[in-house]
């Protein structure tokens, strides 16, 4: 799973592209994951969706805990987490294009 390609990211609402995206700004604990991602997605995830994606995505080398002394565990983006997100948005980028010159030969 460790093959840099983030194949469980399929749909921009996808908590785990979420996620990284979140983090791509900087460092945050869950509960700034959780309002960055509805300000800008509009989507809300619950805890449980949201830690169920931070562990994934832990578990597979995309994001990291960060030292803290707060009581809330802030995480990063990896290296690894950095290059799927970037591939996942330039896949992204492909279908939107794609999709939106077929709609207008349609």
């Amino acid at each position: 799973m460790r093959s840099g390609t983030l194949y469980y990211v399929t749909r921009n609402n996808d908590p785990a592209l979420l996620v990284l995206a979140s983090l791509a700004e900087g460092d945050k604990h869950g509960y700034a994951m959780m309002e960055d991602i509805e300000r800008f997605s509009s989507i809300k995830l619950g805890p449980g969706t949201l830690y169920g994606a931070i562990t994934r995505l832990e578990e597979s080398g995309w994001i990291a805990p960060v030292a803290s002394e707060d009581r809330r565990q802030p995480y990063t983006l990896t290296a690894l987490g950095r290059k799927s997100l970037e591939n996942e948005l330039a896949t992204l980028n492909n279908v939107l294009k794609t999709a939106s010159k077929r709609l207008r030969h349609a």
